[in-house]
């Protein structure tokens, strides 16, 4: 298709195909992850557009098990409607996470250790994530091609260049490369995109007694916003306006301004 009949959403969605079908080429084993949300449904719903109707890497959910019960429904349904291959993979104890950390910090931290136990056990050189780079500032300094050291660490300061989309897949001993095909997208381009597509999403994400949930994580550190937003068109006219942050509800984010850095450059989602 020329560039000249394409939509902004067109474009996006090309290019996060030419990023999947990359990682897939380039990068074995590889699987991606699925944390029941959004941003991941979109992730997943591209997969199916790149091959053809049929993800052909694995997917993971790296089970906190504090998810709300509509999530887990989601996730066994559509699991099954999508054919999908699922390794689901509880998390450890909070008490196994860094104590240093803020209390919703250090929860959240157990999907970090969950993750690398993941890598560990089928030896992934790729894990494909659903972040973008409007989310939090942190986020923000990622590459589509992120490389982690071993033990996932990951260090913002020293990343590879990206021009032209040319990434460099080449990874040392140890190591595991992260891939981010939304990393250029946006939360109104997110919306948009599944409400173009029909895309399925968990049911909290709709307004109910004037409330509604802009980010899914655990029950006990995530709230809803205030929302009046029931229907897709409503939930898009609400984002062309608000200045509320998307994780406003996520306790995580109001502890120390440190705490997600720290987070991610130890392997965090």
């Amino acid at each position: 298709m020329s560039t000249d009949h394409q939509t902004d959403l067109d474009q996006l969605e090309a290019q996060s195909i030419f990023i999947l079908r990359e990682a897939h080429a380039r990068l074995k084993p590889i699987a991606m992850l699925w944390s029941l949300g959004k941003d991941s449904n979109v992730m997943l719903w591209l997969a199916k557009k790149a091959f053809l109707g049929h993800v052909p890497f694995p997917v993971v959910h790296v089970d906190t098990g504090k998810k709300f019960p509509e999530m887990y429904a989601f996730r066994d349904t559509y699991a099954k409607a999508w054919n999908l291959n699922l390794i689901v993979r509880d998390c450890p104890p909070v008490d196994s996470v860094d104590p240093t950390l803020p209390p919703a910090a250090r929860s959240a931290a157990r999907k970090t250790v969950g993750l690398k136990n993941v890598i560990d056990e089928f030896a992934f050189k790729g894990i494909i994530a659903g972040i973008r780079r409007d989310e939090q500032a942190t986020r923000a300094k990622e590459r589509v091609f992120s490389p982690r050291a071993d033990g996932s660490t990951w260090d913002f300061r020293d990343q590879p260049a990206e021009f032209w989309d040319h990434f460099n897949a080449a990874l040392p001993d140890g190591a595991h490369m992260r891939i981010h095909p939304l990393l250029s997208w946006t939360e109104l381009d997110i919306w948009r995109y599944i409400q173009r597509e029909g895309i399925p999403l968990v049911p909290l994400y709709f307004a109910r007694d004037g409330k509604r949930y802009r980010s899914l994580g655990d029950q006990d550190i995530t709230s809803p916003v205030a929302s009046n937003a029931d229907t897709l068109e409503a939930i898009i006219d609400e984002l062309r306006t608000t200045r509320t942050s998307e994780r406003a509800g996520r306790a995580m984010d109001h502890e120390r301004e440190d705490a997600f850095e720290r987070l991610r450059a130890s392997g965090y989602m």
